[in-house]
């Protein structure tokens, strides 16, 4: 006996597996439509998703100066950068002044995400800024920016000058001296903007002498030939109490030959040794009792063809027995400040060799005087010996007077 209703169900079941298939391609092509990735394609081969890149949006280029827009009253010791972040420079244009603006170069970091300025900012000026940059994907980013700096009279700005001058050939014994017109209170600040290079190289020291002057010598005399060159980046340097540097300066010069005077007081002998070797021996006379000649290491500091020479340059008044005022010596060699020269006296020739007759300079016959002077430069090594009077520090250029263990002790940064 037949169940009542058992086929339909069969006939049911049957009905429902058949629509499966049809559901589920329907239900794909729906996705397909809603922009959902399908499971493969006509080929069979499953889709590649969309990069995350592509979909992600692209950031900008962000620049950052270290001044910020518009600021006034900027310190001339500001150091301009420039950053950036989610791309990179390509060039910064850096200019002040208005009827023609001066150009300020700089430095791009190697990964072009910074730059800094070469040089400190000038006085009283308005800096105007460019910055072109862009990001990986090449698009461009411009800013620009503005600033102005602040105002400084000549009283708060210090000037260095440099001896010796550009393209001079001196001595081996000849020191790098910078003068300042304006007293600088930070050396340090200063003294870690001052350099000197030199071809061969050669190991040296800063020496201050004052707040307006400092000097710079080899270990030992620099060595013939040599190239030197020197260089003040002080613009804008903070020089302590208002005062800042005002404009860089760079000098080079050259090193001749060795050229080094002995002076025996006691014998009245000086030999001149050139490149080593003994070249002449000179007769002279030197400082008789009472204005002896110093002894020590000398330089030669200026030589003068002809000059006047006045006793009272020296301390010693008209009343003085000892005054004199002569007005033509000739073939003159100055030594110290304090007047001693080496030169010719043909007045003193019988005494030359055997005696010391003078006020403290040394003195030759005038064809001595002017042989020497002819081999000589300024700069040349003088050292004077047998005299129980000292050379007084800084009484001429007598950095060469003490060991360079204690010469580099005034350097501001030993």
């Amino acid at each position: 006996m037949a169940v009542r209703g058992s086929a339909p169900r069969r006939a049911m079941r049957a009905s429902r597996a058949g629509l499966a298939p049809a559901a589920a391609l329907a239900a794909a092509m729906l996705a397909g439509c809603n922009g959902l990735p399908a499971a493969g394609g006509g080929d069979g081969r499953p889709h590649d998703p969309a990069p995350a890149a592509a979909q992600r949006p692209r950031q900008p280029v962000s620049l950052s100066l270290s001044v910020p827009r518009g600021a006034r009253d900027v310190g001339v010791d500001t150091d301009l950068s420039v950053t950036a972040a989610n791309g990179s420079i390509r060039d910064v244009l850096l200019s002040y002044g208005d009827a023609f603006p001066t150009r300020v170069g700089g430095r791009l970091s190697p990964d072009k995400t910074a730059w800094r300025a070469a040089d400190l900012l000038e006085p009283g000026q308005r800096y105007r800024v460019v910055v072109h940059a862009e990001t990986p994907q090449g698009q461009p980013t411009t800013k620009r920016s503005w600033f102005t700096t602040q105002p400084l009279t000549l009283d708060q700005q210090t000037y260095a000058s440099i001896s010796p001058l550009q393209g001079k050939t001196v001595g081996v014994g000849m020191p790098v001296i910078v003068k300042f017109d304006v007293p600088v209170n930070n050396r340090a600040s200063i003294e870690r903007h001052l350099s000197v290079t030199s071809t061969p190289s050669v190991q040296g020291s800063w020496h201050w002498i004052s707040d307006t002057e400092v000097h710079f010598r080899p270990r030992e005399f620099w060595p013939t030939g040599t190239k030197v060159s020197v260089d003040a980046n002080i613009n804008g340097v903070d020089a302590g109490n208002g005062i800042y540097g005002q404009e860089d300066r760079h000098v080079s010069f050259r090193i001749g030959d060795s050229v080094v005077d002995k002076i025996n007081v006691k014998t009245h002998r000086l030999k001149v040794y050139v490149n080593g070797r003994l070249a002449r021996t000179i007769p002279v006379t030197s400082g008789a009792k009472g204005t002896e000649t110093r002894g020590g290491t000398k330089v030669i500091v200026e030589k003068l063809r002809s000059t006047r020479m006045n006793a009272a340059s020296t301390g010693i008044p008209r009343s003085d027995p000892n005054y004199y005022n002569i007005p033509d010596v000739q073939f003159a060699m100055r030594v110290t400040y304090s007047g001693e020269f080496l030169h010719a006296a043909p007045w003193s020739v019988a005494s030359q060799g055997s005696a010391n007759v003078s006020h403290g300079c040394v003195g030759m016959s005038t064809a001595n005087a002017r042989w020497l002077y002819q081999h000589s430069q300024v700069g040349d090594v003088v050292k004077v010996v047998g005299s129980h009077r000292r050379l007084e520090p800084n009484n001429g250029w007598t950095d060469w007077n003490e060991p360079f263990s204690q010469y580099r002790q005034a350097s501001a940064l030993h």
